[in-house]
C-alpha cells in the first residue's frame, strides 16, 4: 500500500500582530493539528525570530497559540520546528537551537552527551495518546485493552472481527475487514509514550519490540509526525494508529476506550489525563527532576496512555539576554498559558507542580557558562 506523504510546516513562528483575535489564535493552532497541509499559518521567519526551539509534534498545537499569544503579549518571536522528540533532543544537544521539545524524558546518556552542559525538564501540560481507526462501519466507539492493543501492532490480530475484539464490544458487528497498522517513522515521543504504555501490560511486546523513541515495528505503515499518522488512518479503510488527542477531535476520527489498571474502560478525555497525574502530582519528591511517567496509572477514571510533555533547557544559559528570555517565556506558559490547555485538549499542569517550578526556573543561571 502506498504511503501518501503528509507535509507539516517546517517551523511556527509567533506572531507579532495584536490584532488577532482569541478564536483566530484558537482556529490557527487547531490547524496544527489538521492532516494532508501546513502545521500552522505563520507570520515572520526564522530570520528575526528572538528564540529557536524544535521537537515534539504532540504539543504543537497548543505551542503555536502560545507562541503567539506571547508574539503579541511582548513582541518576543519564536521559531519552533515540530519535527519529532528525537530530533528536538538531538539539535539542542548539538546546540543548534535555544530549547528543545520532547514528550519523552531525555536518558541520562543523552544528557550526559549534551554538548551545553546539564538539561532541566520543564513539563508544559499534559496529553493522552489515543488509539484511533477508520472503521466507517462502526459508530459506536470500541473497548479495548492494552493486550489486545499489543497484539494489533504486533501482528498477532490481524481482522476487526477477530474473537478477541468482539469478546471485548458486545453487540457490535465488526466487519470482516484486514487491520492496517500505521505507526511513527520517526523520532517520537508519542512512539515512547505509546510503546511504554504497552510494554506495561505485554510481556511479549516488552519482549520486542520494546519502549522507545523509535522502534523496530514488525508490521505496519510508518508515517511522520501525528500528523502524518492522522492522515494515513484518515484516508485507510481498516487503519487503526495512534495520536496525541487534538489530532484525532481536529480529524474527526473515532478513539477507543481503553482498560485501565483499576479495570475500567475509560475514553481519553481532559479530565482522565488529569487523573492519570493527580496521584505524581501530590507526591512529587523534592529531589525531583520531572522525569515522570503515568502511563497505566492507578485509579478508576484514569486515561491509561497518558503523559506529560517537556520543554528541554540548559540549565546554564550563557547568553543572558536570551536565556532572560527564556525564562519569561516559560514563567508565562505556566501561567497564562496554561489557561489554554483545555480548549485545545491538553489537561493543565496541577496547581502544586507550577508552584514547584516556579522555583525551579529561579535556579536556572542566565548569563553563565557550564
Amino acid at each position: 500500500m502506498k504511503l501518501f506523504p503528509f507535509a507539516i510546516a517546517a517551523a511556527f513562528v509567533a506572531a507579532a500582530c495584536s490584532t488577532n483575535s482569541d478564536s483566530g489564535h484558537k482556529d490557527s493552532a487547531a490547524g496544527a493539528a489538521q492532516s494532508g497541509g501546513a502545521a500552522a499559518a505563520t507570520t515572520g521567519g526564522a530570520s528575526d525570530a528572538q528564540l529557536t526551539g524544535a521537537g515534539a509534534t504532540f504539543p504543537a498545537p497548543i505551542y503555536q497559540k502560545w507562541f503567539a499569544d506571547y508574539a503579541a503579549k511582548t513582541g518576543v518571536k519564536i521559531n519552533y520546528q515540530p519535527i519529532g522528540s528525537g530530533g528536538g533532543i538531538r539539535q539542542l544537544s548539538e546546540q543548534t537551537v535555544d530549547f528543545g521539545a520532547s514528550d519523552a524524558p531525555m536518558t541520562d546518556d543523552e544528557m550526559a552527551k549534551a554538548k551545553g552542559g546539564p538539561i532541566q525538564h520543564i513539563p508544559t501540560v499534559l496529553g493522552a495518546v489515543c488509539v484511533t481507526y477508520n472503521l466507517a462501519e462502526v459508530t459506536k466507539p470500541l473497548n479495548l485493552t492494552g493486550d489486545v492493543i499489543a497484539d494489533m501492532f504486533l501482528g498477532k490480530i490481524t481482522k476487526w472481527n477477530d474473537s478477541r475484539i468482539a469478546a471485548l464490544n458486545k453487540g457490535v458487528t465488526l466487519p470482516n475487514r484486514d487491520i492496517v497498522v500505521v505507526h511513527r517513522a520517526d523520532a517520537s515521543g508519542t512512539n515512547y509514550i505509546f510503546t511504554e504504555y504497552l510494554t506495561k501490560v505485554s510481556q511479549a511486546f516488552n519482549s520486542a519490540p520494546g519502549k522507545g523513541k523509535e522502534v523496530q515495528w514488525p508490521t505496519g505503515l510508518g508515517a511522520k509526525g501525528n500528523d502524518g499518522v492522522t492522515g494515513q488512518v484518515k484516508q485507510t479503510p481498516g487503519a487503526v494508529g495512534y495520536v496525541e488527542l487534538a489530532y484525532a477531535r481536529q480529524n474527526k476520527l473515532p478513539t477507543a476506550a481503553v482498560r485501565n489498571a483499576a479495570g475500567e474502560f475509560v475514553a481519553p478525555s481532559i479530565e482522565a489525563v488529569t487523573a492519570a497525574a493527580a496521584g505524581v502530582a501530590q507526591n512529587l519528591p523534592a529531589s525531583t527532576d520531572y522525569r515522570l511517567s503515568i502511563t497505566n496509572a492507578p485509579g478508576a477514571q484514569a486515561y491509561p496512555i497518558s503523559s506529560f510533555t517537556w520543554i528541554l533547557i540548559y540549565k546554564t544559559q550563557p547568553n543572558a539576554e536570551k536565556g532572560k528570555k527564556l525564562q519569561d517565556f516559560l514563567r508565562w506558559a505556566l501561567h497564562e498559558g496554561e489557561v489554554e490547555a483545555s480548549g485545545l485538549d491538553y489537561a493543565p499542569l496541577p496547581a502544586k507542580m507550577v508552584m514547584r517550578l516556579d522555583s525551579t526556573l529561579a535556579t536556572i543561571k542566565v548569563g553563565a557558562t557550564p
